[in-house]
């Protein structure tokens, strides 16, 4: 099998532009290992769409041994994306590597990363392996993945605290075994800025072959420095940086993809390098992210918080209104906050909503169109007014649902303070057959969710019930996120609806088919980079 082709290419040339940073996401394979952020098929090949279509070089698109389903993932992920790497995580095992070069073989351009842990804590207690083996397996592993492709990264974890010396050494032995490039991670957050640039100048100067690889970086974010420590790395002479849009995965997160291409193309000042990313695309990225994980951004998050550009503030709307300049760094619109020049309601024809969606950053076929439009008319038959981020939940909802085995039919809902006891009459549909229910509880919401355990039986617990407006009024729509949790499986769902009780058990319903999926996976030991 060969992959060597346009993307490879590409790189080859960039290794000797030092203007040029790699941008390698990892949404969807380190981001789903966030508890809860399971995702199917459907999913994450609608998110791969996006990060090729907003210009990713590399997209990590899972860990192929980790179960059939995770194998299709990067196979079906491997045959749609055209422009960009289609990358599998292996670790340093022949099956694995096996598994992943299957996984990645339809790619245009397909690429191996094969890891080991090289610190002194992870050898001794995790593998539980001498260093002169660990040593070892990194040739054996490397030279067998390049059996497959030409290319392969290979990644140190737990680097930012492997001794030095050892780390140069293998360094040089994953270059030698024909590794095209080598990541650096920070796996456990635990590096400080000046620190992991030192690490990255000193790896420059004492291995000796490192001009035949592209450095690259995996920061995490456990004292908040994922994206700080990333920039420090370019800066000390990276060319890759690994990230998740949201900054999604394990524990904090991972250094997020949006801060770090708007920090690099707002401060080209002072670090003139750029990423081939389309920055207008962010904001459509990010709420996929958001809608598919059950993960809201928080309000005040960088770039794509709700917060981002607001000011409410005297002086700042004062100095607003003047200049622009005065408190904003970046405009709305680089990261795809466009204003509006349509509004659109009860009257408003099919032709104008599907502009809309265009200019939202949706390309929808014609059956989603349809689907998607019937909605959005019995929407605005209840709100007088359709806002932006109305469509954003309505579209990304419709989405989420669109492959779900368990289906919610209808929804009666009796309670207030003239009632014994909440009451809900609920009809599910699972795998095509309706059944309908009538149950209790303390609450309407605890009367639905009684109902639903009534008609498919599961030994789940709720772990989280959240609720919050998608704009205000009180006809807004409610966005709900549900997260369960069933023998150490942890899933997030998500619903929207102006019936909160409505949007409540969507989103119940929606991790219930997402625990269905999460049930077929066994993921096995020692999977973070």
């Amino acid at each position: 099998m060969s992959t060597t082709n346009k993307t490879e290419n590409v790189m080859t040339d960039e290794a000797s532009d030092s203007d040029r940073v790699i941008i390698f996401d990892t949404t969807l394979r380190d981001g789903e290992q966030s508890p809860g952020a399971s995702m199917n098929l459907e999913e994450k090949l609608q998110i791969a769409e996006v990060l090729e279509g907003m210009g990713v070089d590399v997209i990590e698109a899972g860990f192929p041994i980790a179960s059939a389903g995770d194998f299709e993932c990067v196979h079906q992920i491997a045959q749609v994306v055209k422009d960009s790497t289609v990358c599998g995580l292996a670790r340093a095992t022949k099956p694995d590597i096996e598994r992943c070069a299957e996984a990645i073989k339809p790619a245009n351009s397909g690429r191996i990363h094969t890891f080991i842990a090289t610190s002194p804590l992870h050898m001794e207690f995790k593998l539980q392996m001498e260093p002169d083996d660990v040593y070892q397996a990194i040739i054996d592993s490397v030279s067998y993945a390049r059996s497959f492709t030409d290319n392969v990264e290979w990644s140190c974890e737990d680097g930012s605290r492997t001794e030095h010396d050892f780390l140069c050494r293998c360094v040089e032995a994953a270059i030698d075994a024909g590794a095209g490039t080598i990541n650096i991670p920070d796996t456990v957050g635990y590096a400080l800025p000046n620190e992991f640039a030192e690490l990255i100048t000193m790896l420059k100067n004492r291995v000796p072959n490192i001009d035949k690889a592209i450095i690259s970086v995996h920061c995490h974010n456990d004292l908040g420095l994922g994206v700080a420590n990333s920039l420090a790395a370019v800066a000390a002479g990276a060319r890759q940086i690994e990230c998740t849009i949201n900054g999604l995965g394990e524990r904090a997160g991972n250094a997020a993809m949006e801060e770090i291409v708007m920090a690099l193309k707002t401060r080209s000042d002072l670090m003139p390098y750029a990423s081939g990313v389309e920055t207008e695309e962010i904001m459509r990225a990010s709420r996929l992210v958001s809608t598919v994980t059950g993960f809201n951004v928080q309000p005040n998050k960088a770039i794509v918080g709700a917060n981002a550009f607001a000011h409410e503030a005297g002086i700042h709307q004062d100095g607003m209104l003047k200049h622009s300049g005065t408190y904003e760094i970046m405009t709305p619109e680089s990261v795809g906050l466009n204003e509006s020049s349509l509004v659109l309601g009860k009257h408003s024809g099919r032709h104008a909503f599907q502009e809309k969606l265009k200019e939202l950053g949706f390309n929808l076929g014609d059956n989603a169109l349809q689907d998607a439009f019937k909605r959005f008319k019995d929407l605005a038959d209840i709100k007088k007014d359709v806002f932006d981020e109305d469509l954003v939940a309505l579209v990304n909802d419709e989405a989420v649902r669109a492959n779900d085995r368990i289906k919610l039919g209808s929804l009666e809902i009796i309670c207030g303070n003239v009632h014994a006891e909440p009451k809900a009459t609920l009809e599910l549909i699972v795998d095509g057959k309706a059944a309908t229910c009538t149950a209790t509880g303390d609450g309407p919401v605890d009367a639905a969710f009684n109902a639903i355990k009534q008609l498919f039986q599961h030994s789940a617990r709720l772990k989280l019930y959240q609720v919050h407006a998608v704009t205000g009024g009180t006809d807004a729509q409610a966005v709900v996120t549900v997260r369960l949790e069933e023998d150490g499986r942890s899933v997030n769902g998500q619903g929207a609806d102006t019936d909160t009780m409505v949007a409540s058990v969507w989103a119940y319903v929606n991790a219930l088919n997402k625990l269905l999926v999460k049930r077929e996976k066994k993921a096995p030991d020692a999977i973070t980079a």
